[in-house]
């Protein structure tokens, strides 16, 4: 019984510490829209498919945590980004590609 519990709070642990590591993927993308004054920004995701299928994914809305990233990007530039969510999606990092 002892065991179980170890093994079940490691197990926790290890998605606990897992998860916030996985969301901080990189993903590209193309910049719909930019908000300066409300420092939001819609990304629509390019997902790498093979030829001849739809390469182009949905139009999303996210907040920026600090607006010093918008100053470099316009609607049009592809984009690498990562995000967290904690209930509003929020751009840690942007990156012009």
């Amino acid at each position: 019984m002892r065991t179980a519990r170890i093994v079940l709070a490691s197990a926790a642990a290890i998605n606990i510490l897992i998860c916030p590591a996985l969301a901080q993927q990189d993903i590209t993308g193309m910049i719909t829209m930019i908000d300066r004054l409300n420092g939001t920004i819609a990304i629509q995701q390019i997902q790498d498919t093979t030829v001849g299928t739809n390469t182009s994914g949905p139009i999303e809305q996210y907040k920026v945590q600090d607006g010093k990233l918008l100053d470099t990007v316009h609607a049009g530039d592809r984009v690498a980004f990562s995000t967290t969510g904690n209930g509003v999606k929020t751009i840690t990092k942007l990156q012009k590609q």
